[in-house]
């Protein structure tokens, strides 16, 4: 008898910490934010747009054409020899980067390339698909912001012609 009280006390004693334990506070989504902000080290910030010297946001506006010009033959000589616009070559497809990836994000990937691949999450899951580490091509600030406007323009073209 007393075996089976023992037994039948610690049920519900596991029962109560197995609830208690699932049990929320109405805060979660919070404890979560915090809980990976912890686990990767990074702020909310540079959770969305990268880890690197660009700090602020940019955004993409009406499109620029003499910097799409610029970007293209930036683009041209220092990233198409791994990246193409519609499908993964030594890196990743970028003809959709901006619907993925904020532009801050992407300059600091162009700009940063390495640091973004130990700290941030994203990156290093790309790292790990195309087990190659993206090279620090001497880009300044200006030249990245013209690769960010040539990828808008690539892209703002590409859903023109499914519009169409």
């Amino acid at each position: 008898m007393k075996n089976i009280v023992a037994h039948i006390t610690g049920i519900i004693i596991s029962g109560m910490l197995l609830l208690a334990g699932c049990g929320g506070s109405g805060n979660g989504g919070e404890q979560q934010n915090a809980s990976a902000q912890e686990s990767s080290g990074l702020t909310e910030f540079e959770q969305q747009h990268g880890v690197g010297p660009v700090n602020e946001v940019v955004e993409v506006g009406e499109i620029n054409s003499e910097m799409v010009e610029t970007g293209k033959e930036i683009f041209r000589t220092k990233c198409s020899a791994c990246h193409k616009m519609d499908q993964g070559y030594v890196g990743p497809p970028l003809g959709d980067v901006l619907e993925k990836r904020t532009p801050t994000y992407v300059m600091n990937m162009i700009l940063n390339p390495v640091e973004m691949t130990k700290k941030h999450p994203e990156a290093r899951k790309m790292l790990q698909q195309y087990m190659n580490q993206m090279t620090f091509q001497n880009v300044s600030k200006e030249e990245a912001r013209a690769i960010v406007e040539y990828l808008a323009s690539v892209q703002s073209d590409k859903q023109n012609e499914q519009n169409n």
